[in-house]
């Protein structure tokens, strides 16, 4: 009787932490995400963060029973930003029962994974470039397209110029990562600035990695440059902004970054005087939005090991790439059910999603559809602030740039 009662006593405890709460048991119905992402490459400071708070919100909805009584089943791998190991990774893991989506945090990783995502039937996430806009597959963007963005800020360059009392349009500069994506603005924003009569110089492309920007800097500054538009993924505008600030440059040009510039808890904590007065265009909320969005902020405070004001603005990013899968699966059990829950459900699913508020303001509305892998069509303006980062507009609809470029 003494061996029977401890037995017993084992298998409860057994099953009450197979039960712990964030925690998806074997006998669970699951659907799985794969999360090819960064956590010690070149991008690790903000795919890393995105990724936390990814990993965080599905453990916030599997601890409430699931969606529809699915969890999520959340695989993440460190690919250090390299496509051997990306490519690696999703081979080890293609088999994973009900995989229905590989976030790819790179083109060119998901451009070189594409073949093994048709062939498994699934869908991939990937950043900005607006060429999966324009052929138009199994990827879906989770940004708006880079040229889609810079083109907004073109828009917005031109209406504070005047603003300003300027005539006319003003002089931009192009500042960024000597690599596919530090390119993919021009690939219909250069067409757009034409069309409204910018005059934009040739691109200052600079190796990744580069510690200083002043001879860029120096060029544009040269040509007459009124507004300088800066790529890469913070720090580096950071500190290409820091580099114009000790040249003087911050005085008599304004600065303007792309979705992944200064944040309020790396590049404008560690830089707060040289970055005062920058612009940022975003497709997903920063600064002072992220602080004070519910969901975000109840999410960080269950599973986040610092204090809510020190949360990036990528957490934004990885609770949109957590709530889209959601809601896309949301959808893709509704219509066939869990017995039939596969890659080919999720991507009908995903073209279902048009102007759903998925990410509760987190994002614009969003744009997946049938003719659009657009995360969505809009972007927000903000502007640093007294070592903050504030909104200085509402979310607004970025042009078109896509279609403007032949692919």
């Amino acid at each position: 009787m003494k061996r029977k009662g401890v037995f017993l006593l084992v298998i409860a405890l057994v099953l009450a932490f197979s039960a712990w709460p964030g925690q998806v048991r074997a006998a669970d119905k699951t659907a799985a995400f794969l999360d090819l992402t960064d956590l010690t490459g070149a991008i690790a400071g903000l795919a890393g963060n995105a990724s936390k708070v990814c990993e965080a919100t599905f453990d916030y909805f599997n601890k409430q029973g699931g969606v529809e009584g699915v969890k999520v089943r959340y695989i993440g791998v460190d690919t250090r930003y390299d496509v051997a190991r990306a490519l690696s990774a999703y081979k080890r893991y293609r088999n994973t029962p009900r995989l229905l989506l590989a976030n790819t945090i790179s083109t060119g990783l998901s451009k070189a994974i594409y073949p093994l995502i048709e062939r498994d039937r699934i869908i991939n996430y990937t950043p900005g470039d607006g060429e999966f806009q324009a052929r138009l597959g199994r990827t879906f963007i989770y940004s708006t397209p880079y040229q889609d963005g810079f083109a907004a800020a073109l828009d917005w360059m031109k209406e504070d110029w005047q603003k300003k009392g300027n005539a006319g349009a003003p002089v931009v500069g192009f500042l960024s990562w000597d690599n596919p994506y530090g390119r993919e603005p021009f690939r219909g924003g250069k067409e757009y600035s034409e069309k409204i009569g910018v005059n934009l110089l040739e691109a200052e492309l600079f190796p990744v990695g580069s510690l200083k920007h002043d001879v860029w800097l120096n060029r544009l500054a040269a040509k007459g440059a009124n507004y300088i538009y800066v790529g890469g993924v913070d720090p580096t505008q950071t500190n290409v902004i820091r580099d114009g600030h000790a040249l003087g440059l911050t005085q008599k040009i304004q600065f303007v970054t792309d979705y992944w510039g200064p944040d309020r808890a790396v590049g404008v904590k560690a830089h707060p005087d040289a970055l005062e007065n920058a612009v940022i265009v975003s497709c997903f909320s920063r600064g002072t939005d992220t602080l004070n969005h519910p969901m975000m902020v109840e999410i960080w405070k269950k599973y986040m090991k610092t204090p809510v004001s020190e949360m990036l603005g990528s957490s934004s990013i990885g609770f949109s790439w957590a709530m889209h899968y959601i809601e896309g699966l949301r959808i893709a059990l509704k219509d066939v059910g869990y017995e039939k829950l596969d890659g080919e459900a999720m991507y009908q699913a995903f073209l279902k999603l048009k102007d759903h508020d998925v990410t509760k303001g987190a994002t614009g509305l969003c744009d997946y559809s049938p003719t659009s892998r657009r995360m969505s069509r809009y972007v927000k303006f903000y502007r640093v602030k007294s070592t903050e980062v504030v909104p200085i507009t509402d979310w607004r609809v970025a042009p078109d740039a896509v279609s403007l470029h032949k692919f």
